[in-house]
């Protein structure tokens, strides 16, 4: 990156600037014009100079410069207008300078904003594009949220300065000049006044300025580094609780708030000192033009007229002075932060932007892949991998084992080039990976490790990531207002100098994609073969089984699962399916549903339409005349209860929150806390017949989530249970639309949009308590599935779920095992996995080994599999074992040749 600030503003920008310029100096001949226009205006019609004799006239826009060696020329002859037609013309004159001044400005501005976000979006892309090619190491020297904060904020003045980097100094010079100009031709004594004041004005100040410049690098610097330890808290924040170490932290973050403050505090008294001298020396200046300007005036040296115009062209001197000061230290400022953006992304071996450029082709490797003399230490020095070569053949299968050390793990990081080797070279086909582009190596290496990140969004999202690869077919328009806009859209990131890529394109190589049995490439073959292999795919379809079908769509497919609901029913009353399912039924309480659920016999179609239910006077009316307020306000008050002391009890500062109980209860966060201890300590006493209407509203609220089965709290009673029912169908009988439009009632023949699809089929609840029931169930829906032909539409609703930040919604064996499977998905040469499934049980693991060995040899073109084993003892099932003993290779062979070895050498025998 460059390294001045204004370098790189005048390289991107220098058309535009020199533009922009030239349009500035342009303004400044009306600018000059409106500080001579109230001189003419008080002279000449107000105090009647040239208009003494009745009806005299003066000449209205006459205008004769004379020139050199030519003498005067008249360039238009005048229109001769009396005293009062005189004022209004000239009156109106500057009004229309006034409009014109006022027109310059606001697209000099706006041309300068439109520069200056174009400037902030290119530094913020080439900073993002030097993140994307980062060597591996440099990212151990900045952490992330430093990077985002750097991109995010501390750009960000940049951008602003960028209009003013040129145009801002001309501008203010000019207009200065003209003022001081101005004022000198009217009276050289006032001119050398203002000149003296406004040269000690620009000498005195931009020195002060240079410790506000200083003390603004330390509060950039301290917030920046107050981000990434906020970043590093948070993501620690289980080690944290599990060490105890709170109140450490709080005191590490009191002292660097209190460096911050010390700095701020600092820099708001350096700052309104240098103002106060700024505002100083700008108002004597005035006052010097009152006494000395009005001595003169009465002396007569000096009309009144001219006074005036002097006074007010030094109205505008002191604005442009002021800020071309401030523009000095804005420059010095920036100047500073891009410098110390620009140190921090600045990285000694970059990755080479060519081997980043887009292709639509993929191309093919060539063989072997090679390490030769590979030597990989830490920043400690220690050697993770001494000298180290192997070559992998096209084909192979590769076990590699750590005996001691971290060699394989770090061999395989080599090979999928999340390390860079110390020394030594890694080739494929007799050429160095370091000089071959990204599109070749990224689509055909496919790396995998027990760490692989996922980004926000859905499963199948991230399932398909490895497919993305460049725009294999342009969006298409509805309109030609959608056309219009993408390319604007596309001509604005050319002329920022991103990259115009158009995001709606179809990103998914399908050419990458494995051949299926018949030899086509077809992505829902190609989901389903990798979710299969990885052991995935029944987390998945139970990921759909649990979804919800939005609104009015998907008609085919509910009244697909309405069908398999009354197969299912048919079969259980024959006895050819035994699953326990507690049914719903408009006679009998559930008790694995919620008390909500029952009373309403439906699913809320919102958290809100529960406060809207219990607020509705139909409903609270049944449920008052059946007692059932009373119980279930009582139920809600020990049910909070309750969960204040699992929280540590109803007078304790601070709340531990417990995931496993706000999980139950969807009408509660940890938020929410403190005004639920308010409000059982207000109905302490008394009960429903003496609460305040909203405290019974909030109680009946959280009894509404109670499930005795999944709660096992004690708290519900077969009394209860009857009037529940009651209530149930009284409600029913007369209910109004504004209450029917909150819920959806269990209809056994129709579909419920805001039930899940499991609970559709079943028609009622399974215990959570009883794993191995919910795994019977789940088997035998699959099987009503596949038979019905809707199992590929629940698996899509399953890849359809959101998997949260980092995929935490997912467990650690998931989220391996979705890792491999985005493997899988894409046909490749050479397969690098990297202790892929360290976090799945030892049954599961071997399946999932021998699945994907299969997997991927089942076609003629078998590519390379090196496996970092987690099980040494699933080296059997590979053709070659390769044993590394802190940091080299003890051992390289055929399996059965090492079972000999191991019998021969004790230093060889892993468990």
């Amino acid at each position: 990156m460059e390294q001045s600030l204004t370098r790189f503003i005048w390289t991107h920008t220098r058309r535009e600037q020199s533009w922009v310029v030239a349009v500035v100096l342009v303004s400044l001949i009306p600018y000059y014009l409106a500080f001579d226009l109230p001189k003419q205006i008080v002279n000449g019609p107000i105090q009647g100079q040239g208009f003494e004799a009745d009806g005299a006239t003066e000449l209205f826009l006459h205008i004769s410069p004379s020139l050199p060696w030519i003498g005067e020329v008249t360039l238009f002859p005048g229109i001769p207008l009396q005293r009062m037609d005189m004022l209004m013309a000239l009156s109106m004159t500057f009004l229309a300078l006034v409009i014109v001044n006022g027109l310059f400005k606001f697209y000099i501005n706006t041309y300068k904003g439109r520069m200056g976000e174009r400037l902030l979006r290119r530094i913020r892309y080439q900073l993002i594009d030097r993140i994307l090619r980062f060597p591996p190491q440099q990212f151990r020297r900045i952490k992330p949220a430093e990077a985002a904060s750097m991109i995010k904020d501390e750009v960000e003045p940049l951008g602003g300065f960028t209009g003013d980097a040129f145009v801002q100094p001309v501008m203010l010079t000019g207009q200065a000049l003209m003022a001081m100009i101005f004022i000198c031709v009217q009276n050289l004594w006032l001119g050398a006044i203002a000149g003296g004041i406004a040269g000690i004005q620009v000498a005195i100040i931009p020195r002060m300025r240079r410790r506000l410049i200083e003390l603004g690098r330390q509060r950039q610097l301290t917030a920046r580094q107050l981000s990434g330890r906020i970043g590093e808290l948070m993501e620690g924040i289980s080690t944290i609780h599990a060490m105890d170490t709170t109140n450490y932290e709080r005191a590490d973050m009191s002292a660097r708030l209190g460096r911050i403050f010390k700095i701020r505090y600092d820099l708001y008294q350096w700052k309104f000192m240098v103002k106060f001298l700024n505002n100083f020396l700008a108002q004597i200046t005035p006052f010097i033009f009152y006494a000395f300007g009005g001595y003169l005036t009465i002396k007569g040296e000096l009309d009144v007229g001219q006074l005036v115009a002097v006074i007010n062209a030094y109205k505008d001197l002191p604005g442009p002075l002021k800020e071309l000061i401030d523009w000095d230290q804005a420059r010095q400022d920036v100047q500073v932060k891009y410098e110390q953006v620009a140190e921090q992304f600045r990285a000694p071996l970059l990755i080479d932007e060519k081997l980043h450029d887009v292709s639509l082709e993929t191309g093919a490797l060539g063989k072997p892949l090679t390490a030769s003399g590979i030597l990989v230490q830490d920043e400690g020095g220690e050697k993770l991998l001494d000298r180290v070569s192997i070559s992998i053949e096209p084909g192979e299968t590769v076990a590699l084992i750590d005996d001691s050390g971290s060699g394989a793990e770090t061999l395989a990081a080599v090979f999928g080039r999340a390390v860079w080797p110390t020394s030594g070279r890694l080739t494929v086909g007799g050429e160095a990976v370091t000089d071959l582009p990204e599109h070749l190596l990224g689509r055909r290496i496919t790396y995998v490790s027990s760490e692989d990140y996922f980004f926000h969004g859905s499963l199948g999202e991230n399932l398909l990531y490895g497919l993305r690869h460049a725009p294999y077919a342009l969006p298409e328009h509805e309109d030609a207002r959608a056309a219009k806009h993408a390319r604007w859209e596309a001509m604005e990131a050319r002329a920022s100098g991103n990259a115009d890529f158009p995001l709606m394109a179809d990103w998914l190589d399908h050419g990458l994609l494995p051949p299926g049995i018949d030899g086509e490439r077809d992505l829902d073959h190609a989901v389903t073969e990798a979710l299969r292999a990885s052991g995935l795919e029944s987390d998945v379809m139970n990921m759909g089984l649990r979804a919800r079908l939005p609104g009015d769509d998907h008609a085919e497919l509910k009244a697909a699962i309405v069908e398999i609901r009354h197969r299912l029913r048919r079969d259980r009353d024959s006895g050819k399916v035994k699953l326990a399912i507690e049914p719903f039924d408009l006679d009998r309480y559930n008790p694995q549903a919620t008390v909500g659920e029952n009373l309403l016999f439906g699913e809320l179609a919102s958290p809100q339409a529960a406060l809207d239910i219990l607020r509705n006077t139909y409903a609270i009316t049944i449920m008052r005349r059946l007692g059932v307020s009373t119980r279930l306000f009582d139920l809600g008050h020990e049910l909070a209860s309750t969960v204040l002391e699992l929280l540590g009890g109803p007078d304790a500062e601070e709340e531990a929150p417990d995931d496993s109980i706000f999980g139950r209860l969807p009408f509660l966060s940890p938020q929410d806390i403190p005004e639920l201890r308010q409000l059982v300590g207000r109905n302490a006493m008394g009960g429903y017949a003496t609460a305040v209407p909203e405290d019974r509203v909030q109680l009946l609220r959280l009894s509404m989530s109670y499930s005795e089965a999944q709660m096992r709290m004690g708290l519900m009673t077969s009394d209860l249970t009857e009037r529940i029912v009651k209530a149930r169908i009284e409600l029913a009988e007369a209910m109004p639309i504004e209450l029917q439009a909150l819920f959806t009632p269990y209809d056994p023949d129709g579909y419920n949009d805001a039930a899940r699809v499991i609970d559709n089929i079943l028609f009622g609840r399974i215990g959570r308590s009883n794993p191995e029931m919910q795994r019977r169930i789940q088997k035998t829906l699959t099987g009503y599935l596949s038979e019905t032909g809707i199992s590929g539409d629940i698996l899509r609703l399953g890849l359809a779920e959101d998997i949260g930040l980092g995929g935490r919604r997912l467990n650690q064996s998931q989220r391996q095992r979705l890792s491999l499977a985005r493997g899988l998905i894409r046909q490749s040469q050479y397969y690098v996995l990297n202790r892929a499934l360290s976090a799945v049980d030892a049954r599961l693991h071997e399946t999932i080994v021998n699945a994907t060995l299969q997997t991927l040899h089942r076609h003629d073109e078998k590519p390379a599999v090196i496996w970092v084993l987690s099980n040494p003892r699933m080296a059997g099932h590979f053709e070659r074992v390769v044993v590394f003993d802190r940091g080299s290779v003890e051992f390289d062979g055929s399996y059965s040749a090492l079972q000999a070895a191991q019998k021969s050498n004790c230093s060889l025998v892993f468990t």
